[in-house]
């Protein structure tokens, strides 16, 4: 066996392994976007081969024998490096640790176990048929069990927080209780306050289709285009589940598409639009290091709701956008008004979709989610009984109760694709999103008469200098304390909340 060679110069020795690693990762990352948009279903099986072997490589690439020794020498001499090659060693250091947690036939054993079972997920909730869905996901439960086991004992946490540290890193689930409490104290009364000022006012129209999916996509690709989107290095697909994928440089965005309500849709490719533009403004001189990654979930989806929820569903976008809604279906009449689609674009309903909800309840489907997977992580909630602990707890938090597993359970693909812990992330970056556009309202004149006219230049420049650019120069709360003012809070969503819902 030939000892590998330890570098002269350990930092630069790092930076080009990182460099190399990056780049299976990027290959990766496009044939998983694949998978869940072109592939045929007959290739599953191949492509979890695939993916399985590429995790691997990156696998022994970054848990190499001589990576110790490279990591603590390179520290040891940490004090010549810039800020941020210090944060980048940091970031090197922390993906070492994850991945060294972790033997290699589990890393192997993971991706084929999620990758197997999202493409049952897709069925199973085609046909709201849970127990078909049982098997593959009992064997995914299993896997992360182990992986958050392991990973919880190198880095000291319990096993539910080893896990979310993979999406926010250094999330902790005892922040995420004292978060979600302030939420509980006053969400129900707003929600309950809100109802009743909507009994009080005219109902909204409905809009009266059908949307031929290809108006929709046109009218998707052209208001994605005007917010900044760039279709030179990026996609807009189909999927069973609206997401983000691809790279930096090659960006991928999905939706899918309801011939009987466009809204769903579009609000879908305006909310993945947010996290495109978030991946497409990370440092450019950082894109093959760890630094150069998007800090965390948190951020993540504070730029999707910031865009769908904060800009897109404000009046001064849906005065802009409401013109190119008529032309695009050939629609006209009261239901059309710019003040009728605000209305509905910000009715609030308890409903089933998580994915559909308003602002007001969506913290609830957060809640309920992360309360479950924390129970079937502790082996607390058998997943036999997941469907009826699911519908308990909708008819508890909303008041409502799904008819099948479709449109419960089986709605999501986080839990079949390997992504638990992720959940909470979502309701923390609403909270991110309004601290963050109250700061570019305030720091920005006349940003939403910008909006109003289609000109978002002016906020995706403020949030490129003060979120994008950032990469992972510094944690989550540094990074919004420096753009906002404050750490993490309810404080600013409760004041957007209650400006949008319930005006003077």
């Amino acid at each position: 066996m030939i000892t590998p060679k330890i570098s002269n110069d350990p930092y630069a020795e790092l930076e080009r392994r990182f460099a190399r690693l990056s780049a299976v990762n990027r290959a990766g990352a496009i044939l998983g976007w694949d998978r869940s948009t072109m592939m045929p279903d007959g290739a599953s099986e191949d492509r979890a081969d695939q993916l399985a072997t590429l995790n691997v490589i990156a696998h022994e690439m970054i848990t190499a024998p001589d990576m110790p020794e490279l990591l603590a020498r390179a520290e040891e001499g940490g004090g010549s490096l810039s800020r941020w090659q210090a944060a980048n060693l940091r970031e090197m250091r922390r993906s070492w640790v994850h991945e060294n947690a972790l033997p290699a036939d589990l890393v192997q054993a993971r991706t084929r176990a999620t990758t197997a079972c999202e493409h049952v997920w897709r069925e199973a909730r085609k046909n709201a048929d849970f127990k078909s869905l049982l098997p593959t996901l009992q064997e995914v439960l299993t896997l992360m069990r182990r992986v958050g086991e392991a990973k919880a004992a190198a880095l000291g946490t319990t096993l539910y927080d080893a896990l979310l540290d993979e999406f926010e890193p250094g999330g902790r689930s005892a922040r995420i209780d004292t978060l979600f409490d302030e939420l509980r104290a006053f969400l129900p009364d707003l929600l309950g306050r809100v109802l009743e000022r909507q009994k009080r006012e005219p109902a909204p129209l409905a809009l009266d289709g059908p949307f031929p999916v290809e108006a929709q996509r046109r009218l998707g690709e052209e208001l994605i285009r005007i917010i900044g989107f760039d279709f030179h290095h990026g996609r807009l697909d189909v999927s069973a589940h609206p997401f983000t994928g691809g790279t930096a440089d090659d960006v991928r965005i999905t939706t899918r598409y309801d011939e009987t309500d466009f809204a769903h849709s579009l609000m879908g490719v305006l909310h993945e639009t947010g996290h495109g533009l978030y991946e497409a403004g990370l440092p450019r001189d950082w894109r093959r290091q760890p630094v150069g990654n998007a800090r965390g979930m948190v951020l993540h989806e504070s730029q999707s709701l910031l865009m769908e929820m904060q800009a897109c569903r404000g009046r001064s976008f849906i005065d802009f956008a409401a013109p190119r809604m008529r032309s695009a279906f050939g629609k006209g009449g009261p239901a059309w008004t710019e003040a009728n689609i605000h209305r509905l674009y910000t009715h609030v309903a308890p409903g089933f979709i998580r994915v559909d909800a308003d602002e007001v309840t969506y913290p609830l489907h957060i809640m309920l989610r992360y309360r479950l997977e924390r129970a079937m992580l502790a082996g607390d909630l058998a997943l036999a009984d997941l469907p009826g602990a699911w519908n308990d707890g909708m008819r508890d938090l909303l008041g409502v109760v799904p008819p099948d597993d479709a449109l419960g359970c089986l709605q999501d693909i986080h839990w079949p694709d390997g992504g638990w812990g992720y959940f909470p992330t979502y309701t923390l970056g609403a909270l991110a999103a309004a601290q963050l556009f109250a700061a570019a309202r305030q720091a920005v004149p006349g940003l939403l008469e910008a909006i109003g006219k289609g000109d978002f230049a002016p906020l995706l420049a403020w949030l490129r200098t003060n979120v994008h650019a950032q990469g992972s120069i510094s944690g989550t709360d540094e990074i919004l304390t420096a753009a906002t003012g404050a750490p993490l809070g309810v404080a600013a969503f409760k004041a957007h909340l209650e400006s949008r819902y319930l005006p003077a």
